[in-house]
């Protein structure tokens, strides 16, 4: 079979790497792959471990998009969602930008459409526009500067009082930054669909199991779980707040996937996925993020494909917000 045949049917790729994958030492492989095409491979916290272990470099939104703008690689490998292979692109247009799986969206970008999100700010004329990165590049382009969980607070507060301001897609962040800052902002009604299940009552009867353990979580949760957490942040935030606080057991109120950093950073420690309401335990693991594996990111190198592009001119658009945000740091 070519290479031809190969893109053309992925799902032939995808079943030959799967079959063979016991002769295949994947790992040596991606290694080879990505300095033969001088690559990088980011990564995000919510990816399964295994992926994190492959990646250059793993972090959260910001910390992606910082290492995106500085990256001297000749091509990017992002495993992640694809709003963010899309600001990896933004920063860097003249580089092949690839997602092991082009479907791996994310339901606040997928619940905050620019066409209606263009209609929605026609009645907010002259207010500025803050959007949280989990946005399409179009969303973006609409845009006065963006943020992420990790630098929302600066964000807002660099915006001079007296200034009108929407945030969107993502209200409980939304929320949260108006209780952090006393900045009144118009709220887009987005959530995760991951950060909004968990149960605040779950949460306070596994800390009476576990008296000791402190509650850590993700602000894009709903206010009632972050009044019993010890400590609000992001990923990056709830890493550090891990490795310092002198606790043992904690109780982590986001995706799952960051555990795997945190046992690392933090050995010894005990870290319990946070409850949520209903039964679906599954139902707390982004399913977006976990469509990129292994097999797929193998194949996304070999082949260079699914490859992510931006239409130049909400690229050229897009860029302006994103460097504002980089630019605070």
């Amino acid at each position: 079979m070519d290479a031809d045949q190969r893109s053309a049917d992925p799902a032939i790729g995808m079943r030959a790497v799967i079959d063979s994958r016991a002769a295949i030492d994947l790992r040596a492989e991606i290694d080879h792959l990505r300095r033969e095409r001088q690559a990088v491979i980011l990564a995000h916290y919510y990816q399964d471990a295994e992926i994190q272990d492959l990646a250059d470099f793993v972090g959260d939104s910001l910390q992606l998009a910082q290492a995106a703008a500085r990256t001297d690689a000749k091509a990017i490998v992002f495993c992640g969602v694809h709003f963010m292979a899309e600001t990896a692109k933004i920063l860097n247009p003249s580089k092949p930008v690839w997602i092991p799986d082009r479907e791996a969206g994310c339901s606040l970008a997928e619940g905050c459409p620019a066409n209606a999100f263009a209609r929605w700010l026609e009645n907010y004329p002259g207010a500025a526009v803050v959007s949280y990165v989990n946005c399409s590049a179009a969303v973006k382009a609409l845009s006065d500067i963006i943020c992420t969980s990790s630098n929302a607070q600066r964000v807002v507060m660099s915006i001079p009082e007296g200034q009108r301001i929407v945030f969107a897609p993502d209200r409980h962040l939304g929320r949260y930054i108006i209780r952090k800052t006393g900045r009144d902002m118009i709220l887009w009604p987005g959530t995760c669909q991951v950060h909004e299940v968990f149960s605040e009552k779950k949460i306070v009867q596994l800390k009476v199991r576990h008296p000791g353990a402190k509650v850590a979580a993700h602000p894009e949760c709903d206010q009632r779980v972050l009044d019993v957490a010890d400590h609000v942040g992001s990923t990056s935030s709830l890493l550090k707040f891990v490795q310092d606080d002198p606790a043992r057991e904690f109780i982590i109120v986001t995706e799952p996937g960051i555990i795997h950093q945190m046992e690392r950073s933090s050995p010894g420690k005990i870290f319990l996925p946070a409850p949520i309401e209903g039964a679906c335990e599954a139902c707390a693991v982004c399913p977006h993020m976990k469509r990129n594996t292994v097999e797929k990111l193998y194949l996304c190198l070999r082949d260079g494909t699914p490859e992510v592009t931006v239409p130049e001119e909400i690229r050229v658009q897009a860029l302006v917000p994103i460097e504002r945000m980089l630019a605070l740091g």
